[in-house]
């Protein structure tokens, strides 16, 4: 009963959004290649509240030696490839903004230790006006449409990181 009990307090931890200054953090879950994989990504959605438009400028993480928010963009050949996004992602006042597979994401390079099912990633997320936001990410493997060419990368594109450029 004890180990329920504890798994439905794990769960209800995560079930409140990480929450400063109009800005709410919700249903975050981050995902790695393989157990062998050097690269992550995590997913989640922001939503700002407030009054003010906001961007999510920075993302750090003991997880990785380095943490970048990145995008897909898809070239004149028709080939999608990620890039760093180093102006941020822009959270106008009373929108909500996705960063979800396919599409903007953080990302986790040089993993220090493999994204484990059940396991939590530490996250600071960091926004222009809002500040610091530190949240625990769930790791899923799972989670998301399908698994894709890169074995289940969380990324829904099929290309290595070889292909990372910066931009954005």
């Amino acid at each position: 009963m004890t180990r329920h009990f504890l798994a439905a307090a794990f769960a209800a931890a995560f079930a409140f959004p990480a929450l400063a200054d109009g800005i709410a953090i919700t249903d975050a879950y981050a995902r790695s290649a393989s157990p062998r994989a050097m690269t992550g990504a995590a997913f989640m959605t922001i939503q700002n509240s407030g009054a003010e438009d906001d961007r999510l400028i920075e993302a750090r993480s003991p997880a990785a030696e380095r943490v970048e928010l990145h995008t897909h963009l898809i070239d004149a050949s028709g080939v999608a490839r990620m890039v760093e996004v180093k102006d941020g992602f822009p959270i106008p006042a009373g929108a909500t903004h996705m960063l979800e597979r396919g599409g903007d994401h953080v990302m986790f390079l040089g993993l220090t230790a493999p994204f484990e099912k059940g396991a939590t990633v530490p996250v600071t997320l960091i926004f222009e006006n809002a500040g610091e936001i530190e949240i625990e990410v769930p790791v899923d493997l799972s989670r998301g449409p399908g698994q894709g060419a890169m074995g289940g990368d969380g990324h829904g594109h099929g290309h290595g990181h070889g292909q990372m450029s910066s931009g954005g």
